[in-house]
């Protein structure tokens, strides 16, 4: 039944209430609607507390991952992550802003997207540009990847053999190169 299927990571996060409800119940919801007939949950990471990026703008977050496997396209699945955001009234207002839930495409396989030249300059793009510039297409795997740890800390509980299509180093060779205060940040809640 599943020939033909990818992996795709998904990352989540939220610093909002929604309905009064608190931000891990909120992802506990974006989890059980992450499950349709043609996206089967494989690993759900545990929930970590993670401190407000970038640093003062909020509330600090929640967040998580999950690997499942789809017949979708990388853009159909970004589709329905954008549809089920918009379940919970998530506003895109301001990049890095405040949210309720937010699903991030992180990995699908080894796609690279939209090609290599495309994918390198997201990611060497200037911390000062990366909060202004917002892509009009899908960068595949997130650019950022290897540089949050609240990222990769619930990664290695999904995918931590994971290899980046570009850098050629696993979840947990990223993570264990990021600073030990920034993972040890990272907690489990």
């Amino acid at each position: 039944m599943f020939e033909n299927r990818s992996i795709a990571v998904i990352g989540l996060g939220g610093n909002l209430p929604f309905q009064g409800s608190p931000t891990a119940i909120t992802l506990r919801q974006a989890v059980q609607m992450l499950a349709q007939p043609d996206m089967v949950i494989r690993a759900v990471s545990r929930f970590f507390a993670t401190p407000c990026f970038p640093a003062g703008a909020g509330p600090d977050y929640v967040n998580a991952a999950v690997a499942l496997q789809t017949g979708l396209p990388p853009a159909a699945l970004l589709d329905r992550l954008h549809d089920i955001e918009a379940g919970f009234l998530r506003e895109r207002v301001q990049r890095w802003g405040m949210r309720t839930v937010d699903l991030d495409l992180l990995a699908y396989d080894q796609v690279i997207l939209p090609d290599l030249a495309g994918y390198s300059r997201w990611r060497a793009l200037p911390s000062e540009e990366q909060i202004r510039a917002t892509p009009d297409e899908l960068i595949l795997p997130h650019p950022r990847i290897q540089d949050r740890a609240f990222v990769l800390v619930p990664m290695l509980d999904v995918a931590p053999d994971w290899e980046h299509p570009v850098l050629r180093k696993s979840v947990r060779s990223l993570c264990s190169a990021l600073p030990a205060a920034e993972r040890d940040a990272i907690r489990p809640l």
